[in-house]
């Protein structure tokens, strides 16, 4: 039985535990290699998860000395951490210990190390090395859970595969990836099977989604084929910032070969430039680059192509299990800044859209070829 503290138990953990076992186990099973290989993670079982969950969501609603816990839990033994911080005892997975813990494991990537012991789960110590499919859970703010898929050293964002908030569910569909309606970009971000792009396009679509909802402000991003014009046909005369020639650091970064991704620098030098591109979304108008990563221009304003009729319908749907895409008018999706984005794809459909509104709400926009109109996908649920 999943029993960590007094509180009453958080009925989410034990609705949610079984599916994210699943997750774990497939591709663990999959996996080549020798049995018990260092670089694979063991999977935890439903009642581990469970009791992590619940100890965590308590943890997250503690206040201590002022300040909410925020804290990353990885289930894995400490001789499978490279080079662990090791606690002389294990302290017992609870509410407490989480919280009181929390200030020394804020910063990001570090975890706390959870296994088990013979008196039931417990915390080992801290490590910064995790194996590939190890299962991590982020508490992300009070009552608001993520479980992660970690991934090897190279990808900088692990796959996200269920988020918790109060009393609701939302598990990623794994099936989503091999959706004809789903444009390649947005597979890669789901991060579940390899990026059609040769660019890499997981890593840096992730880290622009996340930096752009990061400043706050909103904004838009407009990804374009790089082989042509037909792009200005949709943007008012007088762009406030061209960029010429186009700006190339953020393609030159993603060109660079698998070595130098698992260099630390590499990673340094991705997070700079990609701040430098998404803080361009933070001014009024939208930021157009290549599906190749080079800057073309900032502060545009999208307008109907001429000779193009209005968009009147698109699909709105959520990459999460149980989610049933709908057929709505263009302002169910947000304001102009949405809008506009919807009319620009259906205008210029070998592009993609990105939106990111003040509120935290993210959504890709791209066109869908089976439903021959635009797919609003709200991928917020992604980039926690």
């Amino acid at each position: 039985m999943a029993a960590v503290s007094n509180e009453r138990a958080y009925a989410p953990a034990r609705a949610v535990a079984a599916r994210v076992h699943a997750h774990f186990v497939r591709p663990l099973a999959a996996a080549t290699g020798p049995p018990g290989r260092d670089d694979l993670a063991t999977a935890p079982d439903p009642d581990a998860i469970e009791t992590v969950i619940d100890a965590a969501f308590w943890a997250s609603l503690r206040r201590e000395e002022g300040y909410t816990p925020r804290i990353s839990l990885a289930w894995l033994a400490p001789e499978h951490a490279g080079r662990p911080l090791t606690f002389d005892r294990p302290l017992p997975l609870n509410p407490d210990n989480l919280a009181r813990m929390a200030p020394a494991v804020e910063r990001p990537g570090i975890h706390l190390g959870v296994w088990r012991g013979p008196h039931g789960l417990h915390v080992w110590g801290t490590t910064r090395t995790i194996p590939t499919h190890c299962f991590v859970l982020e508490v992300a703010a009070p009552g608001l859970l993520v479980i992660k898929d970690g991934r090897p050293e190279e990808s900088s964002k692990y796959v996200n595969v269920a988020v918790l908030e109060g009393d609701q569910i939302k598990v990623l569909d794994e099936r989503a990836a091999r959706r004809s309606e789903y444009p390649a970009l947005l597979t890669a971000l789901l991060g579940f099977e390899p990026p059609a792009s040769p660019a890499g396009s997981v890593d840096v679509l992730v880290e622009l989604a996340v930096s752009m909802r990061a400043h706050g402000r909103g904004g838009s991003l407009l990804l374009v084929p790089g082989n042509g014009e037909a792009w200005r046909e949709s943007i008012l005369p007088h762009i406030p910032y061209p960029v010429v020639p186009p700006f190339p650091e953020l393609a030159d970064v993603m060109r660079a070969d698998s070595g130098k991704r698992r260099q630390g620098r590499w990673r340094e030098t991705l997070h700079d430039v990609v701040a430098a591109v998404a803080g361009l979304t933070a001014v009024d108008g939208a930021t157009v680059i290549t599906l190749q990563y080079e800057v073309l221009a900032f502060g545009a304003k999208m307008g109907r192509r001429e000779g193009w009729p209005p968009v009147e319908q698109v699909v709105l749907g959520e990459p999460i299990e149980g989610d049933t895409a709908v057929v709505v008018h263009p302002t169910r999706l947000g304001g102009t800044r949405h809008q506009s984005a919807a009319q620009f794809v259906h205008d210029q459909q070998g592009a993609v859209a990105l939106v990111a509104s003040q509120d935290g709400r993210f959504t890709m926009l791209a066109w869908s070829p089976p439903a021959q109109m635009v797919y609003a996908h709200r991928v917020e649920t992604l980039l926690l």
